[in-house]
């Protein structure tokens, strides 16, 4: 039995089918990009599968059990860091806790227990604006592993506003905390390199409504080193990809 599933998930909008018919599934300790191009409802199935929409068909379980309009099950981490620019980051971080009713002082600690981990040691009593873009999405990604604790994280574009430098250290990092903290990982991406170099395994999604056009499994293993990247393997990856994209309904 898989981790996470979703089967069969179709939405509608005011009479207009936004995703058809989807699945996916998601093994424990993986990381599974959904990549395609803008408007292909890849942030829909996502609201579908955290359980802050409900789709008009199809089922979504984890470890067994239906979640499917259930929110709080999974992690979900949007695109923007959205931390609070009057809050400190233990206060930031800690938010999920005292969201269900825990003491300040109790969610501090719990939370604080995190920071080595998260590489965060240091900026407790900082506020957002004095950290780096790198170091706020450790933060906001420390926040959303805190939101839930079924061991799954759904991530819209989280990296896609950081430089490709900070982007590649932090590609680095996210998949070293994956392990330490078994950690499994449900990644919307538009950036063909970035799922290449991180997935286990990458959806295709195309089409209005949006639908899995190919599923394409990376046979090198985590974690990838950089020249990877460069060789031949890797362009024949994004090859299929692009080809994949670019085919017609």
């Amino acid at each position: 039995m898989s981790l996470l599933t979703a089967s069969g998930i179709t939405k509608i909008y005011d009479n207009r089918k936004i995703i058809e018919n989807i699945s996916i599934h998601l093994e424990k300790g993986e990381l599974v990009s959904v990549l395609g191009l803008s408007g292909s409802g890849k942030t829909t199935l996502f609201q579908c599968i955290s359980g802050l929409i409900k789709p008009e068909s199809g089922s979504i379980t984890l470890n067994g059990e239906d979640i499917m309009g259930v929110p709080g099950k999974v992690s979900y981490m949007l695109q923007k860091d959205l931390l609070l620019p009057h809050k400190k980051i233990i206060d930031n971080v800690s938010l999920p806790l005292r969201l269900r009713h825990m003491k300040k002082a109790e969610a501090r600690k719990n939370a604080g227990e995190y920071f080595k981990d998260f590489g965060l040691s240091g900026t407790e009593m900082q506020f957002p604006s004095q950290l780096s873009g790198g170091m706020r999405q450790r933060a906001a990604l420390l926040r959303t592993y805190l939101s839930a604790d079924r061991g799954v994280a759904l991530l819209d574009e989280p990296f896609s506003a950081l430089d490709q430098i900070t982007k590649e250290a932090i590609h680095d990092w996210y998949l070293d905390v994956m392990d330490m903290i078994e950690l499994s990982t449900l990644f919307i991406t538009h950036d063909i390199d970035e799922a290449i170099m991180l997935s286990d395994r990458i959806y295709i999604m195309t089409g209005d409504p949006g639908t899995i056009r190919d599923e394409i499994i990376i046979e090198e293993k985590r974690p990838r080193d950089r020249d990877f990247g460069l060789s031949e393997e890797f362009l024949k990856y994004k090859r299929k990809i692009r080809e994949i994209l670019s085919e017609k309904d």
